[in-house]
C-alpha cells in the first residue's frame, strides 16, 4: 500500500524534473528506486509538514467541538493535554493519509496518565499478528502501551498507543514534535510490515 501511495504522490508532485520530499519519504523513494535518475529531490524541512493539517479540540466526554485550530496551535507544549485532561485533539493530514492512517486523535489517558494516540490503520485483518509483534517490540510492551482491535465495519485496525513508550518521546516536546514523532513511528511501522509481506 505504501509503495502504491508513494508512486501516486510522485506522479502528482514531480514538476520540471524536481520533487520536494520530507526525509521519511525521500529515504523511502531512494531505497525503493521509485524515481527516474534525472529527477532531483529537494528535501523539505519538517517544520512545514503539518501546516495544512485540520485540527479540532473537543470535549472527551461529550465529543462536543470546543474549537478548530490552525497549525500555530501545534507550538503548544504537549503538556497542554495534561493541563486540559477533559480535551482531546482530532488531527487530519494528507501525510497520515499517505501511510494509511485515518482519524488520528491525541489525549491524556485518565487511568495511566500517558499521552495516547488513537487512529484507524488500513491493514488487512490477517496482518494482526505482524502488527502486534511490531508494536510489542517497539513499545517495550509495558501494560497499557498499546491496544489493537480489528474493526470489521470499517475494515481498519483500531490502534491506541502510548506515546510515552515511543523512542524519542520527551515530556517537554511541543504538539508539533509529538505529531512528527507519531508520523515517523507509523511510517516505519507501515514500511517494515509492507517489506515483510
Amino acid at each position: 500500500m505504501l509503495k502504491k501511495q508513494m508512486e501516486s504522490y510522485i506522479s502528482e508532485s514531480v514538476i520540471e524534473n524536481k520533487i520536494e520530499l520530507f526525509k521519511e519519504e525521500k529515504d523511502y523513494v531512494e531505497n525503493h528506486k521509485l524515481l527516474a535518475e534525472d529527477i532531483i529531490i529537494v528535501e523539505k524541512e519538517n517544520a512545514s509538514r503539518f501546516t495544512d493539517a485540520y485540527i479540532e479540540r473537543s470535549n472527551k466526554e461529550s465529543e462536543e467541538l470546543i474549537s478548530e485550530e490552525n497549525s500555530a496551535f501545534l507550538s503548544q507544549p504537549i503538556e497542554y493535554l495534561k493541563k486540559n485532561k477533559d480535551e482531546f485533539l482530532y488531527f487530519e493530514s494528507q501525510w497520515f493519509g499517505l501511510i494509511g492512517v485515518e482519524a488520528l486523535s491525541l489525549e491524556v489517558d485518565d487511568v495511566f496518565g500517558t499521552y495516547n494516540a488513537m487512529f484507524g490503520l488500513k491493514f488487512q485483518k490477517k496482518m494482526g499478528e505482524v502488527l502486534k509483534t511490531y508494536l510489542t517490540k517497539e513499545l517495550q510492551a509495558e501494560i497499557g502501551s498499546f491496544s489493537l482491535m480489528f474493526n470489521q465495519g470499517d475494515g481498519l485496525w483500531d490502534v491506541n498507543l502510548a506515546l510515552d513508550n515511543i523512542k524519542g518521546f520527551r515530556e517537554d516536546m511541543t504538539l508539533e514534535e509529538a505529531f512528527h514523532l507519531i508520523y515517523h513511528f507509523l511510517f516505519n511501522l507501515v514500511q517494515t510490515i509492507e517489506e515483510d509481506m
